[in-house]
């Protein structure tokens, strides 16, 4: 009789160009891929082999995806995580030296233990398909090119007249683009079925325009599947403690997903003028002495309690449900 196989926890350090792998038990030495199509079947058949429990990879500004998804679709289970939170398990077990090989190892252990200890709170999601990975490509895109006319812009304030035609032909020249990175956005939101409904749904919202509904949809898919507390954990809008011994702290809000919490910010701003329910409850708070920036971070908390609600339900927005 066969003896059971030992289980296999792998980590994977991703850098522009090359994929360090390591592994649990076997050993932590990191083998070393190039990080193309090559390279991922090279990683898929080699894992294959192992039928590892977990692979863990770190969020790398993109060049972890198709590795990812390429990974996923062999059926092996993987996720990414944030490198923050992979360095501070690093540090709590004492590996302060950082090497791709090193990191690759810490990621093997990090999936171990998030597998092997039910107190992690750890559940193994779904990487987003090729349609919500190309939507995301284009809010991204969005983002860059506000920040790219931003500074064109504040350049334009104090630029000398022999520049100043140039700079506002970049001007002209982003805000083409971005009129075109928002069609494509509207075009995808349209044609993929169920997310024509979804922006229905948040176009419902007073304060909820086409970008931020774009943004929900493509960077919030567990929008519906959590509770309050969880959703605002997870945008990081939630206040947490700052207390130790007899001292406590101020509540702050802090990680999350900032770009999501960004849009957030702006769409409440509005919402705080124009939709009635929250512009009651951020008035409230400013009437009982709260700094206006704290209400409005709670209003933002309130509006994003209200999508999930709603995203949950199926139903478009109805005030009377709201009314505090």
């Amino acid at each position: 009789m066969e003896e059971p196989r030992t289980p296999v926890y792998v980590g994977i350090d991703v850098a522009k160009a090359t994929l360090d792998v390591a592994w649990l038990p076997d050993g932590l030495a990191a083998r070393t891929f190039d990080n193309d199509l090559t390279g991922h079947e090279a990683v898929v058949a080699e894992l294959a082999n192992l039928n590892p429990q977990l692979v863990i990879l770190e969020a790398t500004g993109g060049f972890e995806v198709a590795l990812a998804a390429t990974l996923q679709a062999a059926g092996i289970p993987t996720a990414i995580v944030n490198p923050r939170q992979a360095r501070d398990f690093a540090k709590a077990t004492g590996r302060l030296a950082k090497t791709d090989a090193i990191d690759a190892g810490v990621l093997a252990r990090l999936a171990h233990f998030l597998v092997t200890t039910p107190e992690s709170g750890f559940t193994l999601k779904s990487l987003p398909d090729e349609a919500t990975r190309r939507l995301q490509a284009l809010v991204a895109r969005r983002r860059q090119l506000v920040g790219m006319l931003t500074a064109e812009r504040n350049r334009l304030g104090f630029a000398h007249a022999s520049v100043r035609p140039d700079i506002e032909e970049v001007v002209l020249f982003l805000k083409k683009r971005m009129a075109e990175i928002e069609a494509e956005m509207e075009s995808a939101l349209v044609k993929e079925p169920g997310w024509a409904d979804r922006l229905n749904q948040l176009l419902s919202v007073k304060g909820i325009g086409h970008t931020t509904a774009a943004v929900l949809i493509a960077d919030i898919p567990e929008l519906g599947t959590l509770n309050r507390r969880q959703i605002s954990a997870l945008i990081g809008v939630a206040p947490f403690n700052r207390d130790s011994g007899v001292l406590r702290g101020k509540r702050a809000i802090f990680g999350g997903r900032a770009h999501v919490r960004a849009a957030l910010y702006m769409a409440t701003l509005v919402a705080s003028r124009h939709n009635d329910v929250i512009r009651a409850f951020y008035q409230r708070l400013v009437n009982a002495g709260k700094p206006k920036k704290l209400a409005l971070v709670a209003a933002m908390r309130k509006l994003l309690t209200i999508l999930n609600a709603m995203a949950k339900s199926g139903k478009s927005w109805d005030e009377s449900l709201h009314v505090a």
